[in-house]
């Protein structure tokens, strides 16, 4: 049966969203809702829970109407459904009611093997729509760009990625911030727009020192740390910044190919590519290698290890900047 992305939903008898996800879930609930509805304003919305399901309750909304509008049942809790939920899917499976759409959405687990494997079989002519977690920073960017194309707001590639790594640690966060630049920008959004709404968030400064410094701009590195900081920013998610780009040319350090090519590669986007590669330029290996060894002594400072966590930061800063070839010591 068709496995379909969140965005990608589409009627069908039965449509099984699945995984862990719960913001994109929620997304692909309210966009199979909208296509129904826009099919037929008449559509008929009914909700069941099928972790304190009744039987007969399906059946009984899946009936015909007294007007035959078309009708959407959605079912919440499948992972914790009751016996008498599961007998009645697998029993529904095998003759959809027409007009009516059975929305499933399962959480993850064992429970419910029983309608899951018949809907993946094909009973019921479904589809299922996998809710992955998004661990790649590739998949969060296309999340990013997926709610700004469906919402029909124009947005620079600047400013896609400084709100993606803006909210990159917490998706349900950075679909609010997509929600809020979509409700209140103008036509099209700028990394200026971006840093009107959000330029006080912790990441973005962050990404900002980080920038600096590995362009070898110390003084506005410094500077930009500094005020990071006298601004009540917390060093453990600076370090983790510095880390990410570290991290990320560390991998594509002596990659060669094109930037789908080592994007698809690694897990990352075409732009992360492009600007690992600039960030690349002038670095040796050695001095890479003697950066990771900074920032992980840095990330060590400001967790504890450490009695200076401001020293570490600027260290790491300053070590950076000469790329890599600041003396030990």
């Amino acid at each position: 049966m068709p496995q379909l992305a969140w965005h990608e939903v589409r009627a069908a008898p039965v449509v099984l969203i699945s995984g862990t996800e719960t913001v994109l879930a929620d997304r692909s609930v309210r966009i199979l809702r909208d296509v129904l509805r826009q099919a037929d304003p008449t559509l008929e919305v009914s909700d069941l829970n099928a972790a304190d399901y009744a039987g007969g309750e399906l059946a009984s909304l899946a009936s015909p109407s007294l007007f035959g509008e078309p009708r959407l049942i959605r079912v919440a809790s499948a992972e914790r459904a009751t016996d008498a939920f599961i007998t009645d899917l697998v029993d529904y499976l095998q003759a959809p009611a027409d007009d009516t759409t059975v929305q499933v959405r399962h959480g993850g687990g064992v429970r419910g093997k029983r309608f899951l494997d018949a809907i993946r079989s094909g009973s019921g002519d479904g589809i299922e729509v996998v809710c992955a977690e998004l661990k790649r920073d590739s998949d969060k960017y296309e999340f990013a760009q997926a709610e700004f194309r469906m919402a029909g707001k124009k947005i620079t590639a600047g400013a896609l990625r400084a709100v993606t790594s803006a909210f990159a640690d917490d998706l349900g966060e950075l679909a609010s911030a997509c929600q809020q630049l979509i409700s209140d920008a103008g036509d099209e959004i700028t990394e200026a727009t971006v840093d009107r709404y959000y330029g006080g968030r912790v990441e973005t400064n962050a990404f900002k020192v980080a920038d600096a410094a590995l362009a070898g701009r110390y003084g506005e590195a410094l500077i930009t740390l500094r005020h990071a900081l006298a601004s009540g920013a917390d060093p453990v998610p600076i370090v983790a910044a510095f880390a990410s780009k570290v991290r990320t040319m560390a991998r594509l350090y002596g990659a060669r190919g094109s930037s789908a090519q080592l994007a698809s590669q690694f897990g990352l986007a075409p732009w992360q590519v492009d600007r690992a590669r600039r960030d690349l330029q002038g670095w040796t290996e050695p001095g890479l290698a003697r950066s990771i060894e900074i920032v992980a002594d840095a990330d060590a400072s400001v967790k504890g290890a450490g009695r200076d966590p401001v020293f570490a930061l600027e260290r790491m800063v300053e070590v950076l900047s000469a790329r890599g070839d600041v003396a030990r010591g």
